[in-house]
């Protein structure tokens, strides 16, 4: 499998983000509920979106965490910058920061898990 065609994961989670991110008002009338909700989405999203892309990066890049992380956290970026222009949403720091913490969970899993390294790493667990 080509780079390329593993390419297509990460991006393709990444139009999804793009495409919830373009909805106006996604309140589902659930208050604090669906607050902790969305913020457990986001840093989940972002830290399956980090290891799709250091899985794709992989067969080119010896060690592909930390450029999947730093992909991963601008297109957090852009992402609630994106926010901003929509109709009833914003964009707002602390949900960069939350999506940062999925990202840094996934660099912990990596460093403390021999499982998630050797799989990231291509080896067998």
């Amino acid at each position: 499998m080509t780079t390329l065609t593993r390419a297509l994961a990460p991006l393709a989670l990444m139009a999804l983000i793009f495409v919830l991110s373009a909805q106006p008002g996604l309140d589902s009338g659930l208050g604090l509920v669906d607050d902790i909700g969305r913020k457990v989405a986001h840093a989940i999203s972002y830290a399956a979106l980090t290891l799709l892309w250091a899985w794709a990066l992989r067969p080119v890049i010896p060690n592909p965490l930390l450029p999947a992380a730093l992909i991963a956290l601008g297109y957090a970026i852009s992402d609630e910058y994106h926010q901003s222009f929509v109709a009833d949403r914003n964009g707002r720091p602390l949900d960069v920061a939350i999506d940062a913490i999925g990202i840094i969970g996934v660099l912990l899993l990596y460093r403390y898990d021999p499982r998630v390294r050797s799989v990231l790493e291509g080896e067998e667990p």
